[in-house]
């Protein structure tokens, strides 16, 4: 999709910047893998116990946490994922994982986008 050469000029701002920038002050600040800047952290440890959720909580802002729920929301719909197997908490705990520090979450092999109706 192509969009016009000049969107940030003039104000000096950029509509692709509509990420959540602020900081509360007194919040957690991390560096975000996803983002590559520090924004602020979780407010608790996903998965207490596990590797994973500590990993998540020093690296990830809340952003992308929330980036990755809506992409989890998604593949649990499209693998039709029943939560209360193990196989499907380890599935969602290793796309978890590449979503965020590795090679990115790979969508489903015979996934369509939506289409809007109308």
């Amino acid at each position: 999709m192509g969009y016009p050469e000049c969107m940030g000029c003039g104000s000096g701002g950029s509509s692709l910047n509509q990420i959540n920038n602020s900081i509360r002050p007194g919040a957690r600040k991390i560096f975000c893998v996803k983002f590559q800047k520090e924004m602020e952290g979780l407010d608790e440890i996903p998965f207490e116990g596990h590797p994973l959720g500590q990993k998540i909580y020093d690296n990830v802002s809340k952003e992308a946490w929330k980036m990755w729920v809506e992409h989890m929301k998604m593949l649990m719909n499209e693998y039709r994922l029943n939560l209360g197997t193990a196989q499907a908490q380890e599935f969602l705990l290793e796309q978890m994982d590449k979503y965020f520090f590795g090679e990115g979450a790979q969508l489903p092999p015979d996934f369509v986008a939506p289409k809007s109706k109308g």
